[in-house]
């Protein structure tokens, strides 16, 4: 795309952040109109003459809200860190799990969940462990001869194996009536749990991040020209190759700690905004960053509406995820080349 429509577009994909977000507070099973959601959010801010349902207000405040808002949190972690590592690594079938983040910290928190713990500790618990297990990865990777992208790859492959095969186990020695759904539903992914003190805990870390990759992201075009030209820029590729894949995971690890492991969204809305945006980092993370918080809120709204019970959000990014890479399989290689 040429540099001068970029803008234009960009600008519509975060107008459409806005539009989903409010479609998202209007949508449940108990509806609420648009003129009615206005006013409500206004109220906070400009005093108005308040003619609504104080139920209407709880539903919007407490629970519309800070799920919508920590859907576009974790949509927007997942996909700038999935576009993150497809260029750090070269590959565009690399997501931000592919260093073993999820697994680690689906151990965590199955570990927490059996030691009967809440939901803080849990996510605590989630947390520490994807990031142990990314330490462990760049660890091995780095501890051979071989230092290269595909011995990192394949260091996250064995370690996410590793604490795959642990929560397993846990999940085994789980009892079968009380702790093993508790579990298996996390591992499923849902943000029905999610208020404000969660999103507030997961903002602080993720925000920054998020602005961190966003000022650096020039930096991926220097790196993809490879190492030597990275040199020969004056830049120090393994440190910001380091930087860049700490600040993912921190945003992946919170990501997966408050909303559990949801697949999918880091490996598809990065190749949906390469096709609009082009490969230029510059522009993709933007893009991927848009594009992201508007396809997991999105999910999310089906997720809560579809049916009477709340479906698990890795179930529809498998269902629709997978489809969708299929047709972007089939596309020209030109976007990513």
């Amino acid at each position: 795309m040429k540099r001068g429509r970029c803008g234009p577009v960009l600008l519509l994909m975060w107008l459409g952040v806005l539009v989903v977000l409010l479609a998202s507070l209007c949508l449940g099973r108990y509806p609420v109109s648009l003129q009615t959601v206005a006013r409500v959010l206004i109220s906070r801010f400009v005093p108005i003459a308040r003619t609504w349902d104080p139920t209407v207000e709880t539903v919007i405040w407490q629970v519309r809200l800070p799920r919508a808002l920590a859907a576009a949190l974790v949509g927007a972690a997942l996909a700038s860190g999935g576009a993150v590592f497809q260029g750090l690594f070269h590959n565009p079938l690399v997501s931000p799990y592919v260093l073993g983040v999820s697994s680690g910290a689906g151990f965590g928190a199955a570990v927490a969940i059996l030691l009967g713990a809440g939901t803080a500790a849990t996510q605590a618990s989630a947390f520490a462990t994807g990031a142990l297990a990314v330490s462990l990865t760049w660890l091995v990777g780095r501890s051979g001869r071989d230092r290269s992208h595909v011995t990192l790859v394949l260091a996250g492959f064995v370690i996410g194996s590793l604490f795959s095969s642990l929560v397993a186990g846990a999940q085994y020695v789980a009892d079968p009536s009380t702790k093993l759904p508790q579990i298996v539903f996390w591992l499923m992914g849902s943000l029905a749990s999610v208020q404000w003190g969660e999103l507030l805990r997961a903002t602080i870390v993720i925000l920054p991040c998020l602005i961190a990759v966003t000022v650096l992201r020039w930096k991926l075009n220097i790196l993809s020209m490879g190492d030597d030209e990275a040199r020969s820029l004056g830049e120090n590729p393994g440190v910001m190759r380091f930087i860049l894949i700490g600040l993912t995971t921190a945003m992946t690890a919170v990501s997966v700690a408050i909303s559990g492991v949801i697949g999918w969204v880091g490996l598809v809305v990065p190749h949906m905004a390469r096709g609009i945006i082009g490969p230029d980092a510059r522009r993709l993370i933007p893009a991927s960053i848009a594009l992201g918080a508007m396809y997991m809120m999105l999910i999310d709204d089906v997720a809560r509406t579809l049916t009477m019970a709340e479906i698990p959000l890795g179930i529809l990014t498998g269902i629709v995820g997978a489809p969708v890479f299929i047709l972007l399989l089939r596309r020209s290689r030109s976007d990513w080349d």
